[in-house]
C-alpha cells in the first residue's frame, strides 16, 4: 500500500475553481474567464426569495429540524436523527478523523486528496489502495463513490458487506457520494447502519457551492458527536433555507439529472473529436487523456478557458460543463 497523496501535513493540494491561479498563469487571457476546472453544476438552483429575518437572526432549532427532514427524505434516510448538517462536506471530512481514535486508515484512490489529507492530519497511519480487496485490514476505509477524478463506481451491495465486516471490529467505512445525485447509482442513505458514514455534497449537485452545505449521513451516536464538534449555528440561515428548498424539488433534481447527462455526452463527443481518449467521469465533469495535455492547457489557459491538470497523470484533464451556448462555443474553438 503507498502512501495517500496530499497526506503530508504541510502540503498544499491543488483544487479546482482557483481562477486566482489561472490569471497568474495566463495574464493575457480574455475576460471573462470560462471555469471549466469544477465539477459544479453549471445550471444552478433558482433560488428562492428569502425574509429579511433570515439574514437578521441566528437560525432556530427548527430551522434545522427542517432542514435535516428535507434532506432525510431527499437521501432516502428513515430518521432525521441520522442526518448532520454542515458548511460543506469539506469541515465534514476534517472533523471525522479527529473524532476516530488512532487508526490504519485505507483510502481507495486516487481520489479526491482531502480524504488522505484530513486523516493524515489527524494522526492516522494512511494509505491508499487501489481497491476494496487491497483495503482488508485497514480500521477505516474511504470511497467516493462515483469518483472523483475518473468516476469509477462501486456495487452498493460490496459496500455494505464491507461496512458490515469494518462495524463487527469496531471499523468504520467512509462512502462520500458528492457526486451521485445526478447519476444512476444505488446510494447508500438507505442503507445505513453501524460501521457506515455517507458524505452528501449539496453545492455541487444545485450548482450553489458558495452557500457551503453538505451533509453526513450515520448512526445517531456518531451524528450527535459531529454536531457538537461543528458547534451551535454551524449553517447560516440563508443556507438552511435554500437548502430545505432545494432538496424538497425532486422534480428540479431529475430534470437537471437528464439535463446535465446529454451535456456530458456532448462534451465526451468534443473531447474525441480534439484526439483525447475519455476516461470517465460524472455528468457534471468529464476526464480524458490527451497526446499533448500540457499544450491543450496552455492553449486553453491563452484562450481564457480553466481545467484541471493533475501532477500524477500529466496526460490528463478534467473538464467541467461549460455554463451557456458562448461557453460550449468557445471551448469548441479551441479544442477544433
Amino acid at each position: 500500500m503507498a502512501r495517500g497523496p496530499g497526506a503530508g501535513a504541510g502540503d498544499r493540494i491543488a483544487h479546482g475553481g482557483d481562477l486566482d491561479a489561472a490569471r497568474r498563469l495566463f495574464p493575457q487571457a480574455p475576460d471573462p474567464w470560462i471555469d471549466l476546472s469544477t465539477g459544479i453544476n453549471p445550471v444552478p438552483y433558482p433560488c428562492p426569495a428569502l425574509e429579511a429575518s433570515t439574514f437578521h437572526r441566528l437560525p432556530s432549532a427548527a430551522d434545522l429540524g427542517t432542514l435535516r427532514a428535507a434532506a432525510a427524505h431527499a437521501y432516502g434516510v428513515a430518521d432525521p436523527d441520522r442526518i448532520v448538517a454542515a458548511p460543506g462536506t469539506q469541515i465534514l471530512i476534517e472533523t471525522l478523523p479527529r473524532l476516530v481514535a488512532r487508526a490504519r486508515v485505507a483510502v481507495v484512490g486516487p481520489t479526491y486528496a482531502e480524504h488522505a489529507a484530513a486523516w493524515g492530519r489527524a494522526g492516522h497511519a494512511v494509505a491508499t489502495v487501489s481497491g476494496l480487496e487491497a483495503a482488508c485490514a485497514a480500521d477505516v476505509v474511504v470511497v467516493v463513490n462515483p469518483n472523483n477524478p475518473d468516476g469509477r463506481t462501486w456495487e452498493a451491495g460490496g459496500l455494505r458487506a464491507l461496512a458490515g465486516d469494518l462495524a463487527g471490529r469496531g471499523g468504520l467505512l467512509v462512502v462520500d457520494e458528492a457526486f451521485a445525485d445526478l447519476e444512476p447509482v444505488e446510494t447508500l442513505g438507505p442503507s445505513l447502519g453501524p460501521g457506515l458514514l455517507v458524505l452528501r455534497s449539496f453545492g455541487k449537485t444545485y450548482g450553489l457551492a458558495g452557500i457551503r452545505l453538505g451533509f453526513a449521513l450515520c448512526e445517531p451516536a456518531l451524528a450527535v458527536a459531529l454536531a457538537e464538534a461543528l458547534g451551535p449555528w454551524a449553517v447560516s440561515g440563508p443556507a438552511l433555507s435554500i437548502g430545505r428548498a432545494a432538496l424538497s424539488d425532486a422534480a428540479w433534481r431529475r430534470e437537471a439529472a437528464v439535463a446535465r447527462a446529454a451535456d456530458a455526452a456532448r462534451l465526451d463527443r468534443m473531447i474525441l473529436r480534439a484526439g483525447g481518449t475519455p476516461i470517465g467521469g460524472t455528468c457534471l465533469f468529464r476526464t480524458a487523456d490527451f497526446p499533448d495535455a500540457a499544450g491543450l492547457f496552455d492553449r486553453l489557459g491563452a484562450a481564457g478557458i480553466y481545467v484541471r491538470r493533475f501532477s500524477e497523470a500529466p496526460a490528463r484533464l478534467r473538464f467541467g460543463l461549460p455554463p451557456d451556448k458562448a461557453a460550449w462555443c468557445r471551448l469548441s474553438r479551441i479544442l477544433r
